[in-house]
């Protein structure tokens, strides 16, 4: 009796391929989401299973859930931190640049190709949405931070540019469908409808899944199920009213990952692997549903759009987007250059097929191609760029151990234990010079089959388990103090990192006296991160530099609010093209 297992066997083979490509693209710095890709197309009928699949419907159907997962996972793990550094330049990008964006491949293709504008827009649309998971997963991979304003940035902007691509394809899916000539004030008003019921569902839902996991008791394992279905019934629901549910089920992630609830670390665990899970499966399904023999006919066509995309059409939209938000140009060269398509423009490419637009698939292989070249070029050389730009900072600590304990709801406290592992910040000062956040306590250290009171304790050691109670607002201030001091995690600083590393509390006074550096009096008793914060105000992040006379001062490392690690800069070289140059013939000569 078949009933089909040997399919079941030979996705699991996929899926585990997938997971070890994995492993060897970090050997090799390959984008992962290329290596998911080629593995699909290896499957699919020209590689050596041909397995034959064309259901593209059921592509579609899988692909919006994969990319729902995705969403609220990339939700979940956008602290309202991020949000409030970003929210004005991600929004812009988010908006105004996908629609930019669009329309500059658009005019390209209209005037080069010949195409009908309805259907150069369509094309644009498709190819329009980034994918910031490729971004910060290579990296990563090669042991690369950013500042902490321009990650900010592309993380928020990835998350919210989804559903602007999905609501310009569908605008012009049904303008073709209907043989509507022009654009009318419908649209506007379907835009506000759209995104008002998506924005309005997923701060409701999101809010209300928090209150019903902090409602009912149940097993510790159902709560993840709980909220995978949850997040599955407000994207779902969202769409069926004819909103936004790709915007809905992104906010509901970022409101319920910002709440205090049960169980948190363990529901984020688990969309963690569902997320990967879905990424592998929908790139599998994409790549098995293209024919790499039949990409020949459209690459006139898709190249062409991925080099528009790649050197004009993101370059052009992030410069106007970003224009009255203050970043330097560096860091608008960078935000160009790592565009990134991710499966958003590959699933996108589904709709004009399945509205019998497209019987040929010529857009889907389109798309298909124009994520290859990006992945393929930007993917491999973002490392580059970012160092060449003078962006690339030391990676972030390494992140503490850390298990949560569930208390009463009622009160206003987490109990979090924290093992301590060496070169934990934690063990630099004693104990009672932690300085740790207000309202947060070492409440006991368990150190081999002792416990033991912090005041018994002069300072924590490695391998020490230490039950911390603090606040949850400041749980992540406490997380940094756990984690890995930074000098253990950035052995061979970056050349933009800064001349000397030096501690934030020392002060100015003795940086003037040490280094021959005239200082005004008044910032003369202030300490290093006292002198930055007067200049770019309290709310500073990781990579931001402020210039005192000839020197510049970069943060390299904060816990909380306060910065524990301060580059020094001497002889910057300027913002703008006369900087640039100069820090790239700098950094080439640094290289030889």
């Amino acid at each position: 009796m078949d009933f089909g297992f040997q399919w079941l066997a030979l996705g699991a083979l996929l899926i585990l391929a997938s997971v070890f490509a994995h492993l060897v693209s970090r050997r090799f710095g390959a984008p992962i989401l290329l290596v998911f890709l080629l593995l699909g197309m290896l499957a699919g009928e020209d590689g050596p299973l041909g397995i034959q699949y064309d259901d593209a419907r059921n592509a579609f159907l899988i692909g919006s859930l994969a990319v729902a997962v995705i969403l609220f996972d990339g939700g979940l793990r956008t602290p309202m931190a991020a949000i409030r550094a970003a929210w004005a330049p991600s929004l812009s990008l988010a908006t105004v640049g996908v629609i930019l964006t669009a329309g500059v491949v658009a005019a390209f293709l209209s005037l080069v190709f010949a195409l009908d504008w309805r259907v150069a827009m369509l094309i644009g649309s498709i190819v329009a949405a980034t994918d910031a998971a490729a971004v910060f997963g290579l990296l990563d991979q090669h042991g690369i931070g950013l500042p902490d304003r321009l990650s900010s940035t592309l993380e928020v902007e990835s998350g919210a540019n989804d559903p602007m691509g999905v609501f310009l394809t569908v605008v012009f899916v049904e303008m073709l469908q209907a043989n509507q000539p022009f654009l009318d004030l419908m649209v506007l008003a379907a835009f506000v409808r759209d995104m008002g019921i998506g924005l309005v569902i997923g701060l409701l839902g999101g809010y209300g899944l928090a209150w019903l996991v902090n409602r009912i008791e149940m097993t510790g394992g159902l709560y993840p199920i709980l909220v995978f279905a949850g997040a599955l019934l407000i994207f779902s629901g969202t769409q069926t009213v004819h909103g936004s549910g790709f915007l809905a089920v992104y906010v509901a992630g970022i409101v319920f990952g910002n709440r205090r609830v049960r169980a948190l670390q363990l529901i984020v665990r688990f969309f963690d692997g569902l997320t990967w899970l879905g990424q592998i499966v929908l790139f599998l399904l994409l790549g098995l549903l293209v024919t790499p023999s039949q990409l020949t006919e459209a690459a006139p066509l898709a190249i062409s759009v991925a080099i528009v995309l790649i050197v004009l059409a993101r370059p052009i939209a992030v410069m106007l987007s970003l224009a009255p938000f203050g970043f330097t140009l560096r860091e608008q060269l960078f935000v160009s250059w790592v565009g990134l398509r991710g499966a958003v423009p590959i699933f996108l490419a589904l709709l004009p097929f399945l509205a019998d637009l497209d019987p040929e698939r010529r857009y889907f292989r389109v798309a298909f191609v124009a994520v290859l070249v990006s992945l393929a070029v930007q993917g491999w050389t973002m490392p580059f760029v970012a160092r060449r730009l003078g962006l690339a900072l030391p990676p972030a600590p390494e992140p503490a151990p850390r298990l949560d304990v569930d208390l009463i709801h009622a009160l206003d406290r987490d109990l979090i234990a924290y093992e301590v592992k060496p070169h934990s910040r934690a063990t630099d000062w004693p104990i009672h010079d932690l300085h740790l956040p207000e309202r947060t306590h070492i409440v006991s250290v368990l150190r081999g089959d002792q416990v033991l009171g912090p005041e018994s304790l002069e300072r924590l050691q490695a391998n020490d388990v230490a039950l911390v109670l603090t606040p949850p607002e400041h749980s992540l201030a406490v997380d940094r103090w756990f984690s890995r001091r930074f000098a253990s995690t950035a052995t061979d600083l970056p050349a933009n990192a800064g001349d000397f590393v030096l501690d934030g509390a020392q002060p100015m006074r003795e940086l003037a006296e040490s280094y021959g550096i005239a200082v005004d009096k008044d910032d003369l008793d202030l300490s290093l991160a006292d002198a930055i914060q007067k200049r770019l105000g309290r709310n500073v992040g990781r990579g931001d530099r402020a210039r005192i006379g000839p020197i510049a001062l970069i943060v390299l490392d904060k816990i909380g609010n306060e910065i524990k690690r301060v580059g020094l800069m001497l002889d910057p070289p300027p913002e703008g093209w006369r900087g640039l140059l100069a820090r790239l013939r700098r950094r080439g000569r640094a290289d030889s």
